[in-house]
């Protein structure tokens, strides 16, 4: 594709760049040493595809992206010491009009990233071929020095199951992850944080040669935004939160506080179910339907449902619900009651093949497939704060949250291996606050990120505007929810630059 400026615009743009860039890392006092030799190093573009089997490289390829390593230290406070690289995907603006810049995008997860550029310029619409949009896999993710604990399963949450038993079960499998983690990566675990990882952004920065970047980041992308505004004021253009994370709640517990709001998507979706009983046959009131999920649950807690090759027990049944309820769209809602089917007919004893949907699910939760995922993840969460250690603090909050909560509390206030983790964060969590005039997309039925934890970060975002959609609905913008009220808004901010005046709510779509 086409850069719609001239090339001698370019070089000139970059030299200036490149001498704030080397001039940066004096804002992060955490980074010692001279580090302009990673803000001035030149990328060596090149196709995405690494092998026969890699998917998204070939649908990078295909949309016509590049990729590139980024050489960045794995202590930034020993520059001098052992490097790793990040893996970034670039989509170069295409036309439309005048280049609107970098945009940097990141998925939430924490996952990797790179994927995104295709498909954040086609959700993106006019906006879209405007941008240089750039994917990144945050390191110890993907092509970003991933990293594999060998892990049985892609998740590292688990429930504890109904009884003391089944808790210490738990208490035995976190310590596992962990143990894993000690034994293959404890060379690389004390370097991997959200603010080093925000400290690769702005290395990609300088690598760019940009003086300063545009941002959108969804779910953990946003944390992961708020923490670079913070530790690097003045680099960010226009920017968009979708959905976002505070700093307060984020950590091993992050899905602490978040019961409440899955217990009333469950129940939203089955008064939707309940509607459509004569297609489903899981009751004709809501009622009803959240007290066949009930029933499932206690007999999965006494008996593993058989579902095709997998065993699917009470610790893991509550993570299969949870993932079903990111969004309250027909295609999801539609796709979870024919789950719930399956999950009625294996706690009856009958014969119970999946679905492709759950065949998907149950194969990412229960097999080692994408053991990378939940490794990579885990070390992120684990290195930014400190988890309790005793396994007795996490029972008694556990049955403590039974009865408020009786199909997601147990869960959201189990033990994880961040309790076992073999080392400690190397800094303390970053205080966010930030003058940022930044776009917010919020719903107020999420189940992931709060709409009162989406109010926090809107109150530490000095500036920032938020738009509420009144959906259960995690990540609106990236997700592509149909919802034409916060795409059109989200779009022409990032087209145009400007902010809605005030605050401001969509309706659903009709």
């Amino acid at each position: 594709m086409i850069n719609a400026r001239r090339t001698a615009v370019l070089v000139v743009g970059a030299a200036a760049a490149a001498t704030a860039a080397v001039s940066a890392p004096s804002a992060d006092a955490h980074a010692k040493g001279d580090l302009s030799r990673f803000y001035q190093q030149h990328l060596d573009w090149k196709a995405c595809t690494l092998g026969p089997d890699d998917e998204v490289g070939k649908e990078l390829d295909k949309a016509g992206a590049q990729c590139a390593d980024v050489t960045v230290p794995l202590d930034y406070a020993n520059p001098g010491g052992r490097t790793i690289t990040v893996g970034i995907s670039r989509l170069k603006a295409s036309g439309g009009g005048p280049r609107l810049g970098t945009m940097l995008l990141n998925g939430g997860g924490p996952g990797a990233s790179i994927d995104l550029p295709p498909y954040m310029r086609e959700l993106m619409g006019k906006a879209g071929p405007r941008y240089d949009l750039v994917g990144m896999d945050p390191r110890s993710l993907g092509r970003s020095a991933g990293i594999d604990c060998g892990w049985p399963s892609a998740t590292w949450i688990k429930g504890p199951g109904a009884t003391r038993a089944s808790f210490d079960t738990s208490v035995r499998y976190a310590k596992d992850l962990a143990d894993r983690c000690a034994k293959t990566n404890a060379g690389v675990l004390p370097y991997i944080s959200t603010r080093n990882i925000a400290r690769d952004m702005d290395v990609i920065r300088g690598a760019l040669r940009e003086k300063k970047m545009s941002y959108n980041g969804a779910s953990y992308g946003t944390y992961l935004g708020s923490v670079y505004a913070t530790m690097f004021p003045g680099r960010l253009d226009r920017v968009v939160l979708d959905s976002s994370q505070d700093p307060y709640s984020w950590g091993p517990r992050l899905i602490a506080g978040t019961e409440d709001a899955n217990e009333k998507a469950l129940a939203d979706w089955a008064g939707w179910a309940a509607e459509r009983d004569d297609k489903y046959g899981l009751g004709k009131t809501k009622d009803e339907v959240v007290g066949l999920v009930h029933r499932i649950l206690a007999t999965s807690a006494r008996t593993p449902l058989a579902i095709g090759q997998y065993k699917l027990d009470a610790s893991m049944l509550p993570v299969v619900l949870v993932d079903n309820l990111g969004t309250d769209d027909e295609p999801a809602r539609t796709s979870f009651a024919e789950s719930v089917q399956v999950l009625r007919d294996a706690a009856a004893g009958r014969p119970a093949k999946p679905t492709q949907d759950l065949d998907d699910e149950l194969a990412y939760l229960l097999t080692g497939a994408a053991s990378r995922e939940g490794s990579g993840q885990a070390a992120i969460i684990c290195g930014d704060a400190a988890a309790p250690r005793d396994p007795a603090f996490y029972w008694r909050d556990v049955q403590a949250h039974r009865g408020g909560a009786p199909v997601f509390g147990a869960l959201a206030h189990n033990i994880g291996p961040c309790a076992f983790w073999p080392t400690r964060p190397a800094e303390a969590p970053t205080k966010v606050g930030a003058d940022l005039p930044a776009l917010m997309v919020a719903a107020t039925g999420d189940t992931r990120t709060t709409y009162e934890r989406n109010q926090i970060v809107h109150g530490l975002v000095r500036g920032s505007r938020m738009i509420t959609l009144d959906a259960n609905v995690h990540a609106p913008y990236q997700r592509g929810y149909p919802n034409t009220c916060v795409r059109d808004r989200v779009n022409y901010y990032l087209l145009t630059g400007r902010l809605p005046a005030r605050d401001l709510t969509c309706p659903p779509d009709k």
